[in-house]
């Protein structure tokens, strides 16, 4: 075993037996590198991907391979996940000198961490007009013993560049509806009119892109905005990246049509899925968009929920074949045999089954780059309930039973196949998300078993990653070890997952946490002299740029969340200095929103709600009768900028020293509700349909 064997990481833990003589990032590698005046080869990935497991198999599982590696090399693994600072830089750097990037990362650095060539996965071989990796370990030794002044100078060149990278020039363009509307527009022009969703393929959810088109026809009523959206989140939840046994999401779909997933299942994906089904689900009030929320707020809760609380990170792709266990491939734990189906379920069953997600004897994998799904089906839904019945000639009723117990035997059967690779670490960012996804749940539906799931994740958060003394978050947990620096996505995050947790319990703590933390976030994070947050706090010498992301990709970047959350604190808290930063963010990326608002949706979703009136509906309950009459009405409507206050007894006092106009509510004895816009507020009622009225008086 080598050095990584004493590492938490999953992913780092799974290289510990490779004959890489690797170390983690560190002091140790760094001054080896110095000491022997050696290059760094750097490798960055994560657990549940599939090509840096073919990349492990093919070169660092290789002795010859590993040789020229150790030999040449000061050779360090990073998980991106653990250490996203790492891994920003050094794929920008990448993108830079190869205009494209991914992981696995391999990236080759002089011994003062400067990068001066990298590239993704290498082939184990020459072929294709591309080096093979041994090739290219040659070549580079060969570079950096013959031309060593020159590669020193491409890496200081190519560092200066990135250290200017993040500087955008801000002509105080105006931030005004205009935008909005820009936004939509360049968001549209990518829309696939045949099969939903954005871009030929591969597809990916991209959530934020949902986040930005609910609000849009929120504020203009557009239908098409909304014809978008409700039709892609119908194509992924029916198509074969959506777990229609188990529930949850896949990774994203590898053909246009949504059919053929790459089957790794992440944490932050579930989260901000959860989200939009909920939006859906509040604009149509279809069941069809609860079901999917709620079934993977259960897919969750079943497999991706710890003991002690929080939520574990990924579930990997590839897993053993069932059929032959000495060999691992993508799906395996998920697609099926016509044959497999045929042998568990009743004639009936099968037929009904078959025919609704579409499984041939020959297969149906429309994509087999790696001879995966031979014969194989991956089980999508191209029929509604209704259309089924009508092949089978059965009743509507009759046909959900039958589907229904289908599932029941097969998710069953399927549990006793090998499971995929479980990445167990907890990382405060996307529990902040799921914290946000289970309280709105909690809300939404009424059920306490969301709130209970959002309140235990909260609980261990503070209890195991966050320091009180110093009101400081640290990154990730495992195995009973908090390690790293948190960054500006942990704060940014978790802040956002508190304010829906209070809404949602109404438990002062975690508004209060969430001022709290946001307090920390200006001060370890924002960009005093040019505005905006950096990523990082600047603390740690080894990196070497503080970047700024400005692209909202699978998640909103640290940024965009920022900007939200101020918003929504300073509506909670009446903290002008929050609408202040906000304002100075937004100026601050205004030029570069101008010009491409589309790559930054989140935060055109920030900038609706900077743009909108205030709106609160503030609760009276201090005879602590329940409120929850109101709150259903607004649980079941989209209502993205209305802030929900509750004056309770014992905690009242906390929002009447912000906003003093409150006091004068504690004065009723019975529970009431005040509609409040522009801080001017309609009769209090204790009518909950009358609240309804006010409320969506807006709206129509």
């Amino acid at each position: 075993m080598n050095r990584l064997s004493r590492e938490k990481s999953p992913y780092l833990l799974q290289h510990k037996d490779n004959p890489v003589d690797w170390f983690p990032w560190g002091e140790e590698a760094f001054a080896k590198a110095k000491t022997e005046n050696k290059p760094i080869f750097l490798s960055i990935g994560y657990s549940t991907c599939h090509w840096c497991h073919v990349m492990e198999r093919e070169s660092f599982e290789n002795k010859t391979t590993a040789e020229l590696m150790n030999k040449y090399f000061v050779n360090i693994k990073v998980d991106r996940e653990e250490r996203p600072d790492v891994d920003k830089v050094y794929m920008t750097a990448v993108q830079t000198m190869a205009g494209q990037g991914g992981w696995p990362l391999s990236v080759f650095l002089a011994p003062d961490l400067k990068p001066f060539y990298g590239g993704t996965y290498f082939p184990p071989k020459d072929g294709y007009g591309r080096p093979g990796f041994p090739t290219l370990l040659e070549r580079i030794h060969e570079v950096w013993q013959n031309e060593r002044e020159n590669v020193v100078h491409s890496s200081q060149e190519l560092t200066n560049s990135l250290q200017h990278r993040h500087y955008i020039e801000s002509k105080n363009t105006e931030i005004d509806e205009t935008i909005l509307k820009r936004t939509y527009h360049q968001i549209a022009a990518g829309y696939d009119p045949k099969f939903a969703g954005f871009g030929a393929g591969p597809k990916f959810p991209r959530p934020v892109v949902f986040n930005f088109l609910f609000r849009y026809y929120y504020r203009t009523k557009d239908q098409e905005a909304l014809r978008m959206s409700l039709t892609t989140l119908m194509a992924m939840a029916s198509g074969g990246m959506y777990d229609h046994l188990g529930g949850g999401f896949h990774r994203y779909s590898v053909d246009g049509q949504w059919r053929v997933p790459h089957f790794e299942k992440m944490l932050y994906d579930q989260a901000q899925l959860v989200h939009s089904y909920l939006d859906a689900y509040q604009i149509t009030h279809d069941e069809f968009f609860a079901t999917i929320a709620k079934e993977t707020l259960d897919y969750v809760l079943r497999d991706l929920t710890s003991k002690e609380g929080g939520f574990y990170s990924a579930e990997d792709a590839d897993s053993t074949d069932n059929e032959n266990p000495d060999h691992t491939s993508e799906g395996a734990f998920y697609i099926w045999k016509k044959s497999e189906i045929d042998g568990m379920l009743t004639s009936d069953e099968s037929k009904v089954f078959c025919h609704h997600f579409s499984v041939e004897e020959s297969g149906n994998a429309l994509s087999d780059p790696h001879n995966d799904f031979i014969r194989k089906n991956i089980l999508f839904a191209p029929f509604t309930v209704e259309q089924t019945a009508q092949f089978a000639s059965m009743s509507v009723e009759k046909v959900k039973m039958l589907l229904e117990r289908s599932r029941e035997k097969l998710f069953a059967a399927r549990n006793q196949r090998p499971r995929p690779h479980l990445d167990d670490k907890i990382l405060t960012a996307w529990n902040g998300l799921m914290i946000g996804a289970f309280a709105r749940a909690g809300l939404v539906f009424a059920n306490d078993k969301y709130r209970k799931a959002a309140l235990d994740a909260a609980e261990f958060i503070r209890s195991h990653m966050y320091d009180e003394e110093k009101q400081l978050l640290s990154r990730r947990y495992r195995d009973g070890e908090v390690k790293f620096e948190a960054h500006l996505d942990d704060y940014t995050f978790l802040i956002s997952g508190l304010i829906d947790l209070y809404e949602s319990t109404f438990d002062l703590r975690w508004l209060q946490w969430a001022d709290e933390l946001m307090g920390k976030t200006i001060t370890l994070f924002w960009d005093s002299s040019e505005s905006g947050f950096f990523d990082t706090s600047g603390k740690d010498a080894s990196i070497l740029v503080r970047m700024k992301e400005t692209y909202d990709g699978a998640e909103a970047t640290g940024n965009a969340v920022a900007v939200m959350d101020l918003i929504r604190l300073y509506h909670r808290t009446n903290n002008e200095s929050y609408k202040n930063y906000a304002q100075s963010s937004l100026q601050y990326y205004s030029t570069l929103l101008a010009q491409s608002p589309q790559i930054m949706p989140h935060g055109m979703a920030a900038v609706e709600y900077f743009l909108s009136s205030p709106e609160h509906l503030i609760l009276v309950s201090t005879d602590n009768k329940s409120t929850a009459p109101f709150l259903s009405i607004v649980s079941k409507n989209f209502l993205p900028n209305l802030n929900i206050i509750e004056l309770q007894r014992g905690t009242s006092q906390y929002f009447v020293q912000k906003f003093p106009f409150m006091q004068e509510m504690l004065k009723t004895t019975k529970v009431s509700a005040y509609y409040c816009t522009q801080y001017t507020c309609q009769l209090p009622t204790n009518d909950p349909e009358e609240i309804e009225r006010q409320l969506l008086s807006k709206v129509r």
